[in-house]
């Protein structure tokens, strides 16, 4: 009897130890010490600015920091003003970034010294898909006519872009080579400054991101020609969009990412802080629902994962740019 009680105490007695570990663990897992700065290297209005500005309250609101996520935009030299600050902080780690493509384009166009490698992969969020806009009131009522209609008069139709070498500028270069048309094409600051124009008829189309003219649509001032993937986007608001190759009979794909990266050499603790804290944000009701209304595709990726497809994106990024002309000789 008193071995069976000696063998319950021990077991009670290891058992306290080891809660006291993992409490002990628990308390010392890093959490931000002060605000966190949430880059986006974008001007306002523009994808990137609509998540982070989503993002932020949702951190606030499911208490998942004990600091708030300030959101600052740094969209100078198509992105490179705000990938170069996070750079700059190596071993901060109360930085982030909010990422697009021109976490690619941007060093291959214009030769500036950064690399995706130079920052701290957290998580891939989602990807954005690409629509052919126009404005609602033009005479063209899909894509094959407005595309035959550009095809007739060589550099009179404008296509409107986010910046010069980057993936608005891709994919109307991509459209011309496989349409055998030519636009001329003009860049803004930003994909709300885009949408803006097409909507004042200053420009005669744009690709921008379902988020960036999703209110326009609404309003009815723009109209959807065709989504610029393989397949059409499958939530409710967007899957009666036809594809390019359903519209035009020319299969056309291209996809963006929505991703998360932190300053250099943050500690292996701090990263897995905010990959576990963008992790509970995706399986928010909320997200779910800003994905639909956004028109986004899901596709949550961190760790390994997510450095291969950064690795992939990356060659394929530099492929279809020399093929229009795009890299910094």
């Amino acid at each position: 009897m008193k071995r069976i009680s000696a063998r319950f105490q021990l077991a009670v007695l290891f058992g306290c130890f080891l809660a006291l570990i993992l409490s002990t663990a628990t308390a010392n897992a890093w959490v931000p010490t002060k605000p966190v700065e949430f880059i986006i290297p974008a001007g306002t209005g523009g994808g990137a600015d609509v998540m982070a500005r989503f993002i932020s309250p949702l951190i606030e609101k499911y208490k998942l920091s004990p600091k708030p996520f300030i959101v600052v935009n740094k969209s100078g030299g198509a992105g490179a003003e705000g990938m170069l600050y996070v750079k700059g902080k190596k071993g901060d780690p109360n930085v982030i970034i909010i990422t697009l493509d021109n976490l690619f384009t941007t060093p291959m166009a214009t030769g500036v010294p950064f690399s995706w490698k130079d920052l701290t992969p957290v998580a891939r969020l989602a990807l954005d898909y690409f629509v052919l806009w126009e404005n609602a009131e033009a005479p063209y009522k899909n894509a094959k006519e407005y595309l035959a209609a550009v095809k007739k008069e060589p550099g009179k139709f404008i296509m409107g872009g986010t910046g010069s070498a980057q993936e608005d500028q891709i994919i109307t270069i991509m459209m011309q080579q496989d349409f055998g048309v030519k636009f001329s094409y003009v860049p803004f600051k930003g994909g709300g400054d885009v949408a803006v124009e097409l909507v004042g008829k200053h420009i005669n189309s744009s690709v921008n991101n379902p988020a960036e003219a999703v209110s326009q649509w609404k309003a009815g001032r723009l109209r959807p020609l065709a989504v610029i993937d393989h397949e059409r986007i499958n939530l409710p608001d967007w899957k009666g969009i036809p594809t390019m190759k359903e519209a035009t009979g020319q299969d056309m794909s291209y996809l963006m990412l929505r991703g998360i990266f932190a300053a250099p050499g943050i500690t292996k603790e701090q990263q897995e802080f905010y990959v576990n804290l963008m992790k509970k944000v995706t399986e928010t009701p909320e997200w779910k629902k800003y994905i639909s209304d956004m028109g986004l595709k899901g596709g949550f990726l961190s760790g390994p994962e997510y450095v291969k497809w950064l690795e992939d994106k990356d060659k394929m990024t530099k492929d279809l740019m020399a093929k229009g002309g795009l890299l910094k000789k």
